[in-house]
């Protein structure tokens, strides 16, 4: 009981971290933008990046946008209060970020990923990004309801958090943007006690 509630205790620490990073960033975005850059990398604020910041952003829009698509797939077709939890907590967690790192972008001069409305699910999984569905997952998942939606929800997001850790990581090493490089370390923290929770749901929804 007592390392549920710390478990749970970290997790919402983590949240409300996030929520606040969010928050800055878009305050930063916007006072950044008001201001404009040199052009070499370093905003006229003093906060530099470099060509990792950039892809981190925009290799991880479309990965959160298709954890979104499959966290509201959940409404509807989850036969567990538990998955509808998880998917409900996944969409409030990365939309804020996907409007945070689409600022970045902009703020930056570079192109953002067009929105995911329409996506081709099978184009999406061959993009190249680590635990990104193809396009037979995602017809699967839609198709799925009840019990067989949840193992199959479940067993695409452990995959699907587990590639968004790998890119995470790769931005804490490489990066060099501070506001990218904390919203990696969260992504890491939070989707790594989410692929937890998953693996346990999971065992109990095969079992």
């Amino acid at each position: 009981m007592n390392s549920t509630k710390s478990t749970n205790s970290t997790y919402f620490r983590t949240l409300t971290r996030r929520a606040a990073l969010v928050a800055a960033a878009g305050a930063a975005t916007f006072v950044l933008a008001a201001c404009g850059g040199d052009g070499d990398g370093t905003d006229s604020g003093g906060s530099a990046h470099n060509a990792q910041d950039v892809s981190f952003a925009q290799g991880m829009i479309p990965h959160h946008r298709q954890a979104l698509e499959m966290a509201r797939l959940a409404d509807g077709r989850a036969a567990s209060e538990a998955v509808k939890d998880l998917a409900a907590r996944v969409e409030k967690a990365q939309d804020p970020e996907i409007r945070t790192m689409t600022g970045w972008l902009e703020q930056w001069g570079e192109d953002a990923p067009e929105s995911a409305d329409g996506m081709d699910h099978s184009a999406a999984g061959h993009s190249g990004m680590p635990g990104m569905m193809g396009g037979e997952d995602m017809a699967e998942l839609e198709k799925s309801e009840g019990k067989a939606f949840d193992t199959k929800f479940l067993a695409l997001m452990v995959e699907h958090h587990e590639g968004a850790v790998k890119m995470a990581g790769v931005e804490k090493s490489k990066g060099r943007y501070g506001p990218a490089k904390a919203m990696a370390d969260d992504i890491v923290t939070a989707q790594n006690a989410e692929i937890g929770e998953m693996n346990k749901l999971l065992g109990k929804s095969r079992g």
